[in-house]
């Protein structure tokens, strides 16, 4: 970011940033402001600062490029599409204060955020009760799509137990039922471990672990007590920073000669800020940009390449899904307005340039969780020409299939009245 001689708002800046990408990528002006008309306003609020900023970066550049894109073809309901964008610092209280901002002062038709669970479900009790379209790109607690659904709220990140639920079977069939956690103690950390236990213990496995603050930066007393245990797997469920952190003391106590490595989440961002020896272990990806058999995920990553400058991670796909919902939502509802957004949203099937995997992929009407394929399979060291080749898949699991039933979730959909 070049250096200003006045001080300018944070915000500000990000929507310099934007306006600039949008010209710069499509060749045209930010706001298409020959019709005139009032934006269409969206709000989204992430952690750009944190130990969470590197995934939050990825669903903002995500958001933006399809900003671009969809002012290029014309905007939603002829309208153009503006996006606001405001940091949560990764605090409670701040992404709410920023939701409400948002909302009450900017006006914003709809809500997207945050990274953080706890942020996105707290940021969801104000969004319901200010009747505001939200979407939920990457905060994955279960609760938000579950026993605490609501009608307004929609999720394009999978569950935590869609996660604990596609690689399970995985770790125990390749290295058996002994468990190590290593959980971040908030929201996203209690509900993955619980479900990652649950499906263990169906498998008639043990474990043992600890849960450590969000933004832990010292795991040797804890991998200490991993190594006397000695299980057959060590799940790092840390995220982002935190669980670099851990990935590289792992590897520098030479754990991974004694046991495997594995967990719901280890994602691009990560990997690449690993080095090649802790570039390791059994993963979901909840969204692989390598998929040489589908035309439109060619294409797309070819092109976001090209625009954005990098590789498309799932956390770019995420904040991509989530501005195109909206245009798709208001297009069959011809309208903004949140009740019949949500009615629009609800079973829509995502176009296959949107979706860009195989197979249907929805938000399911019972709990508004997205239903796509979940990618399992193992990191490793850049293998081919291109610096992001981190991963191999063996399997795709049907989002259907890892979520359960409805029922199953807790989710009791009220209707705003």
């Amino acid at each position: 970011m070049s250096k200003m001689t006045m001080p300018v708002r944070r915000r500000t800046v990000i929507q310099a940033g934007i306006a600039l990408g949008a010209s710069q990528v499509f060749g045209a002006p930010f706001i298409i402001t020959a019709r005139g008309d009032e934006p269409v306003k969206i709000g989204m609020v992430n952690p750009l600062t944190g130990v969470l900023a590197a995934l939050a970066q990825s669903e903002v550049d995500g958001a933006k490029y399809a900003e671009a894109e969809i002012n290029k073809k014309g905007g939603i309901l002829g309208r153009p599409v503006q996006l606001l964008v405001e940091d949560s610092a990764n605090d409670v209280g701040t992404g709410v204060q920023k939701t409400r901002k948002l909302i009450d002062r900017d006006n914003v038709n709809v809500i997207l955020g945050d990274v953080n669970s706890g942020i996105a479900y707290a940021m969801s009790q104000v969004t319901n009760e200010k009747k505001v379209f939200h979407i939920v790109p990457g905060g994955h607690t279960d609760p938000i799509t579950g026993t605490n659904c609501k009608w307004n709220v929609f999720r394009v990140c999978n569950t935590t137990s869609m996660e604990a639920n596609a690689v399970t079977p995985e770790l125990v069939k390749r290295f058996g039922k002994k468990w190590f956690f290593i959980t971040p103690d908030y929201a996203y950390g209690h509900t993955l471990q619980d479900a990652f236990v649950k499906a263990l213990i169906k498998a008639g496995g043990s474990y043992d672990g600890d849960m450590l603050p969000i933004n832990n930066t010292e795991f040797s007393g804890t991998l200490i007590k991993a190594k006397a245990y000695k299980p057959n797997v060590l799940l790092n469920n840390m995220g982002g920073l935190t669980q670099i952190n851990c990935m590289k003391q792992f590897t520098q106590f030479g754990m991974q000669n004694e046991m495997a490595l594995g967990g719901g989440l280890f994602e691009l961002e990560s990997i690449k800020g690993c080095p090649p020896e802790a570039q390791t272990g059994w993963w979901d990806m909840e969204w692989w940009w390598n998929q040489p058999n589908v035309p439109e995920v060619v294409k797309f990553v070819a092109d976001y390449r090209a625009m954005m400058n990098k590789t498309p991670s799932a956390r770019d796909w995420f904040g991509y899904v989530s501005m195109h919902s909206v245009r798709l939502a208001a297009e069959k509802a011809k309208s903004l307005d949140g009740p019949k957004l949500a009615a629009a949203l609800e079973d829509l099937e995502l176009p296959p340039d949107v979706a860009l995997q195989p197979g249907r992929v929805r938000y399911r009407a019972g709990d508004h969780e997205l239903m796509p394929n979940i990618f399992v399979g193992n990191v490793h060291p850049t293998k081919g020409a291109a610096a992001e080749d981190l991963f191999t898949v063996a399997a795709l699991v049907p989002g259907e299939e890892a979520a359960g039933a409805v029922a199953e979730t807790g989710c009791k959909m009220v209707q705003p009245t």
